[in-house]
């Protein structure tokens, strides 16, 4: 069945300029253009100009840099989200708020169906079609790549070409990797990467100094949190946005946040990637270390015992899903006491705490100090303490059952 109108998750690319026309001759559509302005720099302007040059009558350019670090990256960072120990979900954070919007507007414009440009083999397809489906379970969603013939760069530059498409045919600069980018971070994929014996090359990093090249002084930081979330940097409040950015600026340029990671795709294969998240990997040490002052210990570890099962919801394309946001009702409550300010170095590619301070914090130097006679913590209760939590590995030792391997 044909759509009669559909919104397009539109970045002015090769695969999504192909895309728009291809929706107008194969289903007589009308096409809709959404372009999310997330931090990704300068292809965003270019977006409308190219859509408008396909003919494309409703545009939409937003610019959601701080929706997307308040709604989805802070709340994230409250959990200390690591996708298989080291993945910092730059790209699989953005992709809830997309699709949001394509159902949104496909709402406000009467469109009855959403289109994008995620591949067959990738994530992305599963995140935003999870995501629409959970915002609209009646929506449509027409994904080319997984209907066209064109399966390959030379067969859609072919399809530009005879149909006088406006991009460019020529790769003169261009990269030749697979890439996504975000106020998180930017990824890598494909080209020599997809061997993962080879090194990256050093000219592939675009946001990060090479830590042997940054400077050789440190930069010292802090970092004020409220309700777990960031707020200041250096004694000056700013908002969500601008902080990540600033970090990110920072970070890069004492090469903080590269990563070469082979992760665990949800759709079944391993894929190799490459990513810079400098202002996210400050974060995370900086949330982190606040927490060590304000949390309460129980509370610390099932945060750490959950975090791996909230990391693979938001990598699979859960967000929107009940179980994400009742664990989301868990993280925030534990948040209430996370106040503080955290002092940080930054020194060739490595984060590293100096301090820690909080009103909130449940330190007590009196209590933890070697010192015998301060402190509420009396050393002959640690006596009955010891024995009573040994009771089992004696009964066990006398049963000759500690001995077997």
């Amino acid at each position: 069945m044909k759509a009669n109108k559909v919104v397009l998750a539109y970045s002015g690319g090769l695969d999504t300029s192909v895309i728009c026309l291809w929706l107008q001759e194969t289903h007589g559509a009308e096409v809709v253009t959404f372009t999310a302005d997330i931090g990704q720099g300068d292809e965003v302007e270019p977006a409308r100009a190219k859509a408008r040059a396909m003919g494309v009558a409703e545009i939409h350019v937003e610019d959601l840099r701080e929706t997307f670090t308040r709604d989805y990256v802070f709340p994230m960072f409250r959990a200390n989200a690591v996708y298989e120990g080291e993945y910092l979900l730059g790209t699989s954070i953005a992709r809830p708020l997309i699709a949001r919007r394509l159902v949104e507007i496909a709402a406000e414009t009467g469109a009855d169906a959403i289109a994008h440009g995620a591949t067959g083999k990738g994530n992305d397809q599963v995140r935003f079609e999870l995501g629409a489906y959970a915002l609209n379970p009646d929506i449509r969603i027409i994904a080319p790549w997984r209907e066209w013939e064109l399966n390959s760069r030379e067969a859609l530059l072919d399809y530009c070409r005879d149909r006088q498409i406006p991009v460019d045919f020529e790769r003169k600069g261009e990269s030749p990797y697979s890439m996504d980018a975000n106020l998180l971070h930017i990824s890598y994929e494909g080209g020599g990467l997809e061997d993962p014996w080879n090194a990256p090359d050093e000219t592939m990093w675009r946001w990060t100094a090479a830590p042997e090249s940054a400077p050789d002084d440190p930069r010292l930081l802090e970092i004020e949190f409220a309700c777990g979330d960031a707020v200041a940097l250096d004694g000056k409040p700013m908002t969500p946005a601008s902080l990540l950015t600033r970090l990110n600026d920072l970070g890069g340029a004492h090469g903080i946040g590269r990563q070469d990671i082979v992760e665990n795709r949800y759709v079944g294969m391993k894929s190799r990637g490459c990513y810079e998240t400098p202002g996210g990997t400050i974060l995370l040490r900086a949330h982190r270390a606040m927490e060590s002052l304000t949390l309460d210990r129980e509370v610390a570890h099932l945060k750490d015992e959950l975090m791996p099962r909230y990391a693979g919801m938001i990598y699979n394309g859960y967000w929107w899903s009940p179980e994400r946001k009742a664990l989301q009702a868990l993280i925030d409550e534990s948040q209430q006491a996370v106040n503080g300010v955290v002092r940080l170095k930054l020194y060739k590619g490595a984060v590293t705490v100096l301090g820690r301070r909080s009103p909130e914090s449940l330190y007590d130097a009196n209590t933890a100090t070697i010192e015998v006679d301060r402190g509420a913590y009396r050393l002959g209760d640690a006596a009955g303490f010891i024995r009573l939590n040994a009771l089992r590995l004696r009964m066990g030792a006398k049963l000759g059952r500690n001995l077997q391997e």
